[in-house]
């Protein structure tokens, strides 16, 4: 048998067995609860090697709360994301001012969120709330409704998140923490508050955290943002803001 044969033969043998969903702890099948200790799953003669197999391979999450942090502010600088750890919410708040009147923004979309709200707090200029099916504006003169032009005409987005990825720098939003679908991708800025709390090592700890969060009803959209939108198809030149926003600001509040 030649390589090409022996991969397709592993390949029509691991279609014969049921896996794990993406959002399942290692060795974890669906309706059979949770194995406290993950062990290779058997795939004829060939075993398919539990994640704690894979861990050695895959980039270092951080075994403490400080290299978690390190490894995260290491990452999104690395991805091209603005960075800022403030004190406090206050901190927060003349952070969001000062960014909004350097660009001279002047209408930013938000969502009710225990982080977000608070910050808005004297931003200089007009804001549109997001709130699931039902938006509601500071604008007279801006359209109330969820249409896209609503949001395509506000400067940046602000949200909450899910979680903070040390491991990837990535960004866990879902529809039921950013305000829906449409407020992280359709403005050209795409602004996230969070607190330490919400730094997690790996991409696996982060689906755990919605777990907790959520039990079995996750959220109906799940989306993981790694950086500002970009794409590198043409003549492998890279190009940010091809299909969503063009920068992103984490705002990690120490002190909330």
């Amino acid at each position: 048998m030649n390589a090409r044969d022996a991969i397709l033969a592993r390949v029509r043998e691991a279609l014969t067995v049921p896996g794990p969903g993406p959002h399942q702890r290692a060795g974890e099948m669906a309706g059979h609860g949770a194995a406290p200790h993950p062990q290779p799953l058997p795939l004829g003669n060939l075993p398919v090697l539990a994640l704690e197999a894979a861990r050695p391979w895959l980039p270092d999450g951080g075994a403490t709360p400080e290299e978690r942090l390190a490894l995260l502010a290491d990452n999104l600088g690395k991805l091209k994301a603005v960075f800022h750890r403030v004190p406090t919410i206050h901190a927060a708040q003349d952070l969001l001012f000062s960014i909004a009147r350097e660009r001279d923004w002047k209408r930013v979309a938000w969502h009710a969120h225990p982080l977000v709200e608070p910050i808005l707090s004297g931003i200089p200029c007009a804001t549109h709330r997001v709130d699931g099916a039902a938006a509601v504006t500071a604008d007279p003169a801006a359209d109330s409704s969820l249409r896209k032009d609503a949001l395509e005409a506000c400067d940046a987005g602000i949200t909450g998140c899910d979680a903070l990825v040390a491991q990837t720098g990535s960004i866990l939003v879902s529809s039921a923490t950013c305000g829906g679908r449409s407020l992280s991708v359709l403005p050209p800025v795409h602004v996230v508050v969070a607190t330490p709390e919400q730094i997690v090592a790996t991409l696996a700890d982060a689906f755990d955290a919605l777990r907790e969060r959520h039990g079995e009803a996750l959220p109906s959209m799940l989306s993981f943002i790694t950086g500002p939108s970009r794409t590198g198809d043409i003549e492998r030149i890279l190009v940010l803001g091809a299909h969503g926003p063009k920068e992103l600001f984490v705002i990690l509040v120490e002190e909330p």
